[in-house]
């Protein structure tokens, strides 16, 4: 059942989801803005299980007695080590909605828009760090580690949010959304790899370095802004690209408070957030 849901706002957007009685809906510790006095809300180190329901009861793993309970919390500890590697948050917060309609709302963490994925079984859907908002308990949240040649290369590409399922999930990213499908450009797209927001599977993501290793490889790479690589998206699917990217807002912001970090030429030059 598609999640009722609308996004407002326009330079920091914001998801606000109305939850039939019984529903819920799940989001990333820090993402919650509001919600109606009528909707629970309850915190777990686990996201939903395949099937939809919210893991975290014991009902489940008392009837299998020990053995499912060792099995319960190896898989919690698997999900919560996997979310740590990849910097995300820890927990999820869970919101059903009881005797009656619900509303939660959610918002992101930049300036920037949100986009309602729908998945309906057939297709996985890839997204940035960071990018998850909320999602129905019928989404399954995992965490996808690209291979290592393209870790090693592509900074913000080695280690990408999975979604599938049937639902919806909602995403955020930095600045403005673009929508592209490589297979209108000839099948291929090459971008920086800070702008890649999200992208369906089928979708080949790799890196690659800008240029060769000769004069004007070295220039792109030192004075082109982008550094040594560029993300590739080959394929028939849809990508969603944003306009802005995290290092350029924090690079933005220390320039405005006179702490520019970046110099003149950006590149390989410029100082990485964090």
């Amino acid at each position: 059942m598609t999640l009722r849901q609308e996004i407002v706002g326009n330079a920091m957007q914001m998801a606000v989801v109305t939850l039939r009685p019984g529903q819920t809906v799940y989001c990333e510790a820090g993402k919650f803005l509001f919600k109606t006095a009528n909707v629970t809300m309850e915190t777990r180190l686990t996201g939903p299980s395949a099937g939809g329901a919210a893991q975290g009861g014991a009902s489940g793993a008392a009837a299998a007695g020990m053995g499912g309970l060792l099995r319960q919390a190896m898989g919690t500890a698997m999900q919560v080590g996997q979310r740590a590697l990849a910097g995300e948050s820890l927990a999820f917060q869970y919101f059903t909605a009881q005797g009656g309609e619900g509303t939660v709302g959610f918002a992101g963490v930049l300036p920037g828009e949100m986009r309602a994925l729908e998945l309906d079984g057939t297709r996985a859907w890839f997204a940035e760090k960071d990018a998850f908002v909320a999602a129905e308990s019928t989404v399954e949240f995992g965490i996808a580690f690209q291979g290592g040649r393209t870790g090693m290369k592509g900074g913000e590409g080695f280690i990408l949010e999975k979604f599938t399922g049937h639902g919806t999930v909602i995403i955020a990213g930095a600045g403005n959304f673009i929508d592209l499908n490589p297979a209108d450009f000839g099948g291929r797209i090459e971008v920086d790899t800070g702008c890649v927001v999200a992208f369906e599977e089928g979708i080949e993501y790799g890196v690659q370095r800008v240029g060769g290793l000769n004069r004007q490889g070295l220039m792109n790479a030192v004075f082109g802004g982008e550094g040594l690589s560029l993300a590739t998206l080959e394929g028939n699917g849809s990508v969603i690209l944003q306009s802005m990217t995290i290092e350029g807002l924090a690079n933005a912001l220390k320039k405005a408070q006179g702490g520019d970090k970046q110099g003149p030429t950006g590149g390989l030059f410029s100082t990485h957030a964090g």
